[in-house]
């Protein structure tokens, strides 16, 4: 009895300080060392991606440089049906502005430990993966999935480095394709924008109800530089006010200064005049 307490208390996952289930990972059968991977639940509140569900991803940490995208979604895959899997070199938001580039267009990546998120079809695979145990390893090499490694993993990534002509040209003309097609449409926005903006005979400006989340605008350019206008003149004018408003004062001041001195003056020719007795007030 006490064997079987002891086994079945070895089969409970291991989770360390800060929420995360330690999983093991094997490269082969075979191996003695192992790899740890660090998962949790992805709960971030600021996250908003629709590509991240909050109840179905799952956050990976101390992925090594040998298990690529593939490998990755073939490990998790025994936890549930896997929808799609991101790797980065580092945690943050997913960044889905700007159209999928291939990887002829993508610089090299970086070769480290990286973090991972994978989304499961359902939220049970999260739980299931967290439920794994401890003493159970992930083995990444099989003979159904064999992964690469050393001088055959170089020589592989090497020819692979060719690529046929006819291949290319169709990668290109694809992106290209889907180019043109973003510049025209961003043409044919701007014309509808200005036709809108445009005013009637008497000035006035046609405001329709954009799409939603678009703010409307009210004013042409015309109207705007107008306004602009105005707003430069009536600066002249204010900061043309306030200097003469300044050189009158200024003016003030220099007069009453004048008249006290000619006051100082006349205290004093009239006292010269007393003590001279030649003061005739008459």
């Amino acid at each position: 009895m006490a064997s079987s307490k002891k086994k079945h208390a070895s089969s409970q996952p291991c989770v360390i300080p800060g929420g995360f289930t330690v999983l093991p990972l094997q490269f082969s059968s075979d191996s003695v060392a192992q790899h740890k991977l660090y998962v949790k639940e992805h709960k971030v509140r600021a996250e908003k991606s629709s590509h991240r569900p909050l109840d179905r991803t799952l956050f990976v940490l101390n992925i090594p440089p040998y298990c690529s995208q593939d490998v990755v979604k073939d490990l998790f895959s025994q936890f549930g049906s896997v929808q799609s899997v991101e790797i980065r070199d580092h945690p943050g938001s997913s960044q889905d502005s700007g159209p999928m580039l291939s990887k002829l267009f993508k610089p090299a990546e970086k070769r480290g430990f990286k973090v991972g998120y994978i989304v499961f079809q359902n939220s049970s695979s999260v739980a299931a993966a967290k439920s794994h145990p401890h003493d159970v390893p992930l083995v990444v090499c099989t003979e159904q999935r064999p992964v690469r490694t050393g001088v055959h993993k170089w020589i592989q990534q090497y020819t692979q480095s060719f690529i046929r002509s006819d291949k290319l040209q169709q990668l290109v003309d694809s992106f290209m394709g889907g180019y043109d097609k973003r510049k025209e449409e961003e043409a044919e926005r701007q014309r509808k924008e200005a036709e809108q903006e445009q005013e009637d005979e008497e000035g006035w400006v046609k405001v329709t109800r954009g799409p939603k989340g678009a703010k409307a605008r009210p004013h042409s350019e015309k109207a705007n530089k107008r306004t602009l206008q105005k707003e430069i003149q009536k600066k002249k004018r204010k900061e043309l006010m306030n200097f003469y408003t300044w050189q009158h004062r200024n003016t003030q001041k220099e007069h009453i200064a004048e008249l006290r001195k000619k006051f100082e003056e006349d205290k004093q020719r009239i006292a010269l005049l007393r003590a001279q007795r030649k003061f005739r007030p008459y």
